[in-house]
This record gives C-alpha cells, sequence and structure tokens, in this order.
C-alpha cells in the first residue's frame, strides 16, 4: 500500500468509526452525512468520493464492523488457550455482537437497503463457514468434537447455542450471562448428562 492509498484508508477508517456510533445512537434516517462528515472530520463531498451513497456508507461500514469481529474470532481460535476455553469466548464475543447486529438492522430502512444488506449477509456468511470450518477441524484434532459429525450438523449446534446467548444478552442479564459461561460451555460440549471426556477419541 502506497501513501496515497495508505492516507485513503485512514480516511475511510475515519469515517466508518465516526458514522458507526451515530447510526447506532440515532438510526440510519436520522443521521445526515453532513453529521457524519463533521464527526470523522472530513468534507461531505470526500465520503461521497468514497461510497457514493449514505446507503452504500451504511452497507461497507457494517460489512467492516464484520470483518473486525471475524478477525477478533480468528485471534482466539489462534491463541494458546484450551479448546474449550476459545469456544466460550467465541460464543460470549457472538452473542455481544449478535445483540448489537440486531439493534444496527432494526434501525435500517430495508426497502432502500435489502439488496446491500442481502449481499453484505452472502459475503459473511461465506467467510463465517470458513472460519467454523477451522474451527471444527481443531475441535476434531484436539478430541473435543466427534469426528464422524459433519460440519454441517455442528453449524447448526452451534447457532443454536448462539442464538439462545443473544436472546439473554440483554442489558440487565449480561452479568449473569457472563459468570454462568463455565455452565454453557460445559452443556455445549456434554450436554446433560454432563459426561466430561473427550468425545473424538
Amino acid at each position: 500500500m502506497n501513501g496515497f492509498e495508505r492516507r485513503k484508508q485512514n480516511k475511510i477508517d475515519q469515517i466508518y468509526s465516526a458514522a458507526f456510533p451515530l447510526f447506532s445512537k440515532h438510526g440510519f434516517q436520522k443521521v445526515s452525512v453532513n453529521e457524519i462528515a463533521q464527526s470523522a472530520k472530513v468534507s461531505p463531498a470526500t465520503i461521497y468520493n468514497y461510497f457514493g451513497t449514505k446507503e452504500q456508507l451504511y452497507a461497507d461500514m457494517l460489512m467492516n464492523w464484520m470483518d473486525k469481529q471475524l478477525e477478533q474470532y480468528e485471534r482466539i481460535l489462534d491463541s494458546g488457550s484450551s479448546f474449550p476455553e476459545k469456544t466460550k469466548d467465541i460464543m460470549l464475543l457472538e452473542a455481544k455482537n449478535l445483540h448489537t447486529l440486531t439493534d444496527e438492522f432494526q434501525n435500517a430502512p430495508f426497502s432502500e437497503l435489502s439488496g446491500l444488506l442481502q449481499r453484505i449477509e452472502s459475503e459473511y456468511e461465506q467467510k463465517i463457514r470458513h472460519f467454523f470450518t477451522k474451527f471444527v477441524a481443531l475441535g476434531k484434532q484436539e478430541g473435543y468434537i466427534q469426528r464422524d459429525l459433519t460440519e454441517e450438523m455442528m453449524m447448526m449446534y452451534f447457532t443454536m447455542y448462539k442464538n439462545e446467548l443473544g436472546r439473554h444478552w440483554e442489558a440487565s442479564n449480561r452479568e449473569r450471562v457472563t459468570l454462568s459461561m463455565e455452565q454453557w460451555v460445559d452443556m455445549f460440549f456434554f450436554g446433560l448428562v454432563g459426561q466430561k471426556q473427550k468425545m473424538g477419541k
């Protein structure tokens, strides 16, 4: 990346950083490009030059946010923690992100953004599936996931847990959910029987 491209990327990052809290707090329709530009310390023309429309800025901003969350998942998976500890951290982060993303999409005008949001969802689904393939392979390698379970079955199982965590991730419940994560992870790996033995033998 040369100097010009680096300066451009820095400005784009400034715009994303300014736009996300404004959209989250006030909703898509109530935030103007001028407000975002003022907060990002760039001109409105710069935003239009980079994104064309407010709708495209919104879509690109969400994709950027999702990519950064996926980078966090990758760092957790590549860390030196045990596989159950990695699973706990990923599930907890995913619950937080699901809550944030649900709130963000609720503020979006679907009639204006439906095509862009569908593209984002499709692209992100491909990226998360690639990550999940690595997650399952590591779990099988370390003996925590049965080797004969398909990736599709594991994806469905993980999604059930993620959705339930997200449902409980209300402001009044966050501390309680965080404190009970050990039980969530035990249930994830060992079910109701609670037989704490490695499954991949």
